[in-house]
């Protein structure tokens, strides 16, 4: 029998080049021994059994059991019949890994038909826990690129794709004794869940740079798969994207040194992304810059980062009334015309575009030779709502983990379709919405403004749109011009940047029957924290943390549950650009020591993980020497005035402390009004704003957050 494993073992070698890392890991597991590992394909536990000693019990449903291809297997493992129904199975399964059996299970109980971990179950968590076996992670990756896969239409699929075994330390599931009955199985799954969420994570490379990702993206789904499109509807596949984008960079090479901070001021079109990668390739760092922020903010943005060069495009320029802006700011900088390349283009900067598109891993080899995964990828700015923006210096590093935190969590395909009309100068828009996207093989379309609402429900409906990124401002604009089936083919809502109201969630429920998916975020953390997901939902919360992030909270004064958040991880910036300082780089640091950023949000995390937040610690406002969330009072505006928006700011009061002020669009605006919902809510009266001052419109930022600067401008 072990001539046979030797012959299979060899043969699956050489058409897979099987490689195998971590078998010390095995080793160190001991003799009872429970195998969990992600279901691929069909290849997946032959792949076990021949690359791992001795000899494997399997757990296997008992009608499979009976399939006569099944027999023959049976020869070089242990088959372990279970009848899914039968409680009585998992009990005789426990007692047989109790026998110092070295036994494996799939805990997703299938292959996975979406590319990513599918629902854990319980059962294999207690099996665990009960028979005090240690638990020992395995990741398959590769053969969900075979043709035994499942993946048929989801992915691209190879004849004989590299396939690589990684095999993590062992690890114990245990609980507190006080935890009984059906509670005990029930958080022995969670333990198990959270144990294969980080081996997919944990085992993911995020060693790499942009363009590295790039490649292999262009390797794993193919030079022709579509991944960009704009208003323009002129969709560009991966060789089109190096081909355009190598041309640029040999151009923007003359005009640029080796890692200058390069400005980008240009809209979300096709352009400005193969502007970003063409920076990219030269080993330049694209400094996305703000349009919306006026002469001023981006003054300030150039200074802080220190930026000579600015990429922008006279048709944008006109478009968006920027003549004036744009002559004083060539005083300070400048200023280069995308158009203007078109005449300075020969055919050797085409013939370069071409032979790169076709060989752009032999012609970039040296070029990149420079740039490592910790270096500047890309410089963001904060968005000043509460004060003067900050330059955010992102490495390759943090956008990559960012890019496989999320994968672990959300089961994107290249046959999704990402509307993005999130603006590519915020954190959300470019590494989310965007760089997801084009670095795993999915579609963006790219829409220019996200305040066009009557459009944006259209453009869905006609590019059939499987994913749509938006803020609670956005998605209630969209919700509310848009035909009931005009977002017919959207899988997936996600909401960032602000909360989303109760309203909006239950607009989207009833009219289109989809669950806005919330997460929560920072430009500092690449930018996404926490996200709820199809599995992992919770209403009125930001979702759980992504994996490879650590967190505490920090006790606030006045808050009974919960506290100021403060998280570390791959994702977290390298830090900050202040403009007190131009060009010094300040590393993320806060009191718990190197790497830790504090986010200025009070939250609150519940027993499963789930992070509600409760506002920033700069908005709240102490009344009579009690903490009153501002963030929560707009909540309460909303839900009594729910078709009009609203922003709440504190002033000093001599005789309180401070009160709250409420700047809203609902005219003729009653207190009382507002006073009575209060307490039909069972809100206290202290969270009732003393004035209410009505206007048109609030003042937002370009990212679709409330510009609190200017709120409160009205205010005193």
């Amino acid at each position: 029998m072990e001539l046979a494993k030797q012959l299979v073992r060899f043969i699956l070698k050489l058409l897979f080049r099987v490689e195998v890392e971590g078998m010390e890991n095995y080793h160190k597991a001991g003799q009872r021994v429970m195998i969990v590992a992600n279901h691929t394909s069909f290849l997946d536990a032959v792949l076990l059994s021949i690359f791992l000693p001795h000899r494997l019990t399997y757990a296997i449903d008992t009608q499979i059991a009976k399939k006569w291809w099944i027999s023959p297997f049976g020869q070089i493992v242990r088959l372990f019949p279970m009848d899914p129904v039968n409680p009585l199975s998992i009990k005789s399964f426990i007692k047989d890994l109790e026998q110092d059996k070295r036994s494996v299970i799939f805990p997703e109980g299938r292959i996975t038909v979406t590319g990513t971990l599918m629902k854990i179950y319980d059962g294999p968590g207690l099996i665990a826990l009960k028979s005090d076996a240690m638990v020992l992670p395995i990741r398959i990756d590769g053969a969900q690129y075979s043709l035994f896969s499942r993946l048929k239409g989801i992915e691209r699929r190879q004849f004989f794709p590299k396939i690589k075994l990684t095999i993590l330390a062992p690890q114990k599931i245990e609980l507190d004794d006080a935890i009984v009955g059906r509670l005990r199985r029930i958080e022995a799954g969670k333990i198990l869940k959270q144990i294969m969420t980080e081996m997919i994570y944990s085992t993911s490379d995020n060693q790499m740079t942009i363009m590295d990702k790039l490649l292999n993206a262009r390797d794993i789904h193919g030079a022709g798969q579509v991944v960009l499109e704009d208003v323009e509807r002129q969709p560009l596949n991966y060789r089109n994207v190096l081909l355009k984008s190598s041309v640029l960079s040999r151009l923007m090479a003359k005009q640029t040194q080796e890692r200058d901070v390069v400005g980008l001021l240009l809209p979300n079109t096709n352009a400005t992304v193969l502007s970003f990668f063409a920076l990219q390739s030269i080993a330049r760092v694209p400094a996305m810059l703000n349009y919306t922020a006026g002469y001023k903010g981006l003054l300030s943005a150039i200074e802080t980062a220190q930026i000579k060069t600015v990429y922008t495009s006279r048709r944008f320029i006109q478009l968006a009334k920027m003549d004036d802006l744009v002559l004083m700011l060539e005083k300070q900088v400048s200023i280069k015309y995308l158009e203007d390349f078109r005449e300075k283009m020969t055919w050797q900067d085409k013939a370069y575009g071409i032979i790169c598109s076709l060989f752009p891993k032999i012609i970039y080899a040296q070029q990149w030779k420079s740039v490592q995964p910790e270096d500047p990828a890309v410089v963001l700015f904060t968005s000043g709502s509460e004060g003067v923006p900050k330059g955010v210096v992102l490495s390759h590093k943090n956008i990559m983990s960012n890019n496989i935190q999320l994968g672990t969590k959300i089961d994107f395909n290249k046959n999704d379709v990402i509307l993005n009309a999130l603006p590519l100068f915020h954190s959300f828009g470019l590494s989310t919405a965007t760089l997801v996207s084009v670095l795993n093989g999915m579609k963006v379309f790219l829409y220019p403004s996200p305040l066009h609402y009557r459009i944006i429900p259209e453009v869905a409906y006609d590019i059939n749109a499987t994913m749509l990124f938006g803020t609670n401002t956005f998605l209630k604009g969209y919700a509310k011009f848009a035909h009931n089936y005009d977002f017919y083919s959207i899988r997936y809502v996600c909401a960032g940047a602000e909360a989303v109201q109760k309203e909006t969630r239950e607009l989207y429920a009833e009219k289109f029957g989809l669950r806005i998916l919330e997460g929560y975020g920072a430009t500092e953390t690449s930018p996404v924290i926490s996200i709820n997901t199809p599995i992992d939902y919770k209403t009125g919360t930001v979702g759980t943390m992504l994996p490879g992030m650590e967190y505490k909270l920090k006790p606030v004064p006045g808050i009974e549950q919960g506290g100021q958040l403060f998280v570390k991880g791959p994702n977290v910036m390298k830090g900050y650009l202040r403009n007190e300082k131009p060009g010094v780089l300040e590393p993320a640091e806060s009191e718990y020591g190197s790497g830790w950023y504090d986010t200025g949000d009070i939250v609150d995390i519940d027993a499963d993980g789930f992070i509600r937040i409760k506002g920033r610690v700069k908005r709240f406002a102490k009344i009579g020497g009690e903490m009153v969330s501002l963030s929560m009072v707009e909540e309460m505006a909303s839900q009594c005035w729910s078709d009009d928006m609203h922003a709440v700011v504190s002033i000093p009061d001599s005789s309180k402390g401070e009160q709250l002020i409420l700047v809203t669009t609902r005219q003729n605006a009653q207190r009382k009004e507002l006073s009575a919902y209060a307490k039909e809510s069972n809100i206290g009266e202290i969270n009732v704003p003393k004035k209410i001052i009505e206007v048109e419109s609030l003042p937002l930022l370009g990212t679709g957050k409330t510009d609190y600067q200017s709120v409160k401008a009205l205010v005193v």
